[in-house]
């Protein structure tokens, strides 16, 4: 299946702009499809009179109107007049008739998507969001189900207002409490107007034992944190959320020991002052168990850097062996073992500083580079610069990777130039969501006539060829550069081997 950004570039012309927006709102419409008790579809136009649906979200809260997957399917604008609609007039455009749909009626919504492009100094209409409801279920109006409605017309409006989502402060939406986990509306003023089940618990669990609703909630829950200056901070996000600035998740404990993540979120529906969402998950059970999984991370990154400490001293015994032997040759192999010792070694050395298993690989290879440059020969003035963001890979990925980019490198090293010759190797990384591709060329003498890399009697290559094959899972090429000199070409897929 496609995602959003396959999609995206495969049908569309919008800018990265505007398709970093549309991943904002789908980060941010489970929180949307749940108030709503509906399912969203975003559509993105394919020409005046079709549009193609790019993702999809079903509510957690109600049932779905599409048990089937609609991403990647088109519908023209005589079956959704309201998609070209709300894009034309740019406003949200309700059908008055329920259609049928698999048997089931459902109400159909188009809220235009707008954000400010800000080269062209105005307001566009990047996307549609369909809300589609199923109305096979009757519903009984309850509180609950009222103000989870007018919290998701009032974050709709602000779609269409181009307001909603915003970039800055990151939201977090991956870890924040959901709208199941506990939701609290408030008015203008900061008073509780609405406090979900969940979240009446969540403040009975930090020591409120009366109902919430009329208490203005910023003092309140200062009081019952026990850390003041985490109490001050989401108090302080409480009220910026009441002033139309939207916050991150703040996790805080209270004074009985209950560990309650929280995030506020403004409502200002047409640039008017609504009040605000405040969403709240108790986590103490939660944290508990982190405590414990702490000390397993802990336990990991100790291994890892004893094997960092290990090889180092397999390094130091093989520089050490070097010296004592008289054959070059035997200096040299020993000088490579050095070399891909020393690479495997900082992999270990940065997952030893990591929280989790993952790699800044920019951070690595620049940490290699140099040091393939004092294994060069002596002799030699080749200079190595890098271009563009390799960025964070899983450490399965990490190990060989950097293994392929010394080998080709010291590869250019020793036999693009000749003794004492100027020169300079450019390691060029591009990165995409599927694949990261890396060319390493130099400006030497080229590849000898006759040459393949599959039956190259090279070490190094070889070493090369089977980590990109079996570990890698990519693809690699030699090749002659137009203006001289030879182009390695790696590419290596960054999605998860299964």
């Amino acid at each position: 299946m496609s995602t959003l950004t396959d999609l995206l570039a495969e049908h569309t012309k919008l800018s990265g702009a505007a398709v970093d927006h549309l991943q904002l709102v789908v980060a941010e419409w489970q929180l949307l499809s749940d108030l709503s008790f509906a399912d969203f579809l975003l559509w993105v136009p394919l020409d005046d009179t079709t549009f193609l649906c790019v993702a999809q979200a079903r509510p957690t809260t109600a049932p779905t109107a599409h048990p089937e997957d609609v991403v990647g399917s088109t519908v023209d604008v005589e079956e959704h007049p309201q998609l070209r609609r709300a894009m034309a007039e740019s406003r949200i455009c309700r059908e008055e008739d329920p259609r049928w749909h698999l048997g089931v009626p459902v109400r159909r919504e188009a809220i235009p998507v707008k954000r400010h492009d800000p080269v062209k100094h105005h307001d566009e209409v990047i996307a549609v969001l369909s809300r589609n409801t199923n109305l096979a279920v009757p519903r009984v109006p309850s509180p609950l189900e009222i103000s989870y409605l007018g919290s998701a017309a009032d974050l709709c409006q602000m779609i269409s207002d181009g307001t909603f989502p915003t970039t800055e402060p990151s939201p977090d939406v991956h870890t924040s409490p959901r709208v199941g986990d506990g939701l609290i509306r408030l008015d203008a003023s900061g008073a509780v107007v609405f406090a979900s089940p969940n979240a009446l618990s969540a403040y009975h669990r930090m020591g409120h034992a009366s109902d919430l609703v009329g208490v203005h909630l910023a003092p309140l829950t200062r009081s019952l944190i026990g850390d003041p200056f985490d109490a001050t901070e989401v108090a302080q996000r409480i009220r910026s959320a009441l002033d139309g600035q939207p916050s991150m998740r703040i996790e805080a404990e209270s004074r009985r020991g209950a560990a309650v993540l929280f995030r506020a979120l403004p409502l200002r529906p047409r640039g008017s002052a609504a009040g605000a969402l405040v969403l709240c998950r108790d986590v103490t059970e939660v944290r508990r168990r982190d405590r414990a999984l702490m000390s397993k991370d802990a336990t990991i990154r100790e291994i890892h850097h004893r094997v960092k400490n290990n090889l180092q001293t397999v390094a130091a015994l093989l520089r050490l062996q070097s010296r004592r032997t008289s054959s070059e040759e035997a200096r040299e192999a020993l000088a490579e073992s050095v070399r891909r010792v020393t690479s495997i070694a900082l992999v270990h050395e940065t997952l030893s500083m990591s929280v989790d298993e993952r790699v800044d690989l920019d951070d690595v290879v620049d940490k290699v580079i140099p040091m393939m440059s004092d294994v060069a020969a002596t002799e030699s003035q080749v200079v190595v610069r890098r271009e563009g963001p390799f960025g964070i890979v899983q450490a399965e990925l990490a190990t060989p990777l950097v293994m392929v980019l010394t080998e080709l490198v010291q590869n250019a090293f020793e036999h693009a130039y000749a003794a004492g010759e100027r020169g300079e190797v450019v390691v060029h990384a591009e990165r995409s969501a599927k694949w990261l591709d890396v060319v390493i060329s130099d400006d030497g003498k080229g590849l000898p006539p006759g040459f393949s890399l599959e039956r190259t009697d090279r070490l190094g290559l070889q070493i090369v060829r089977t980590l990109v094959e079996s570990e890698l899972r990519g693809s690699l090429s030699l090749r002659r550069r137009p203006r001289g000199g030879t182009e390695a070409v790696l590419r290596v897929p960054l999605r998860a081997r299964r």
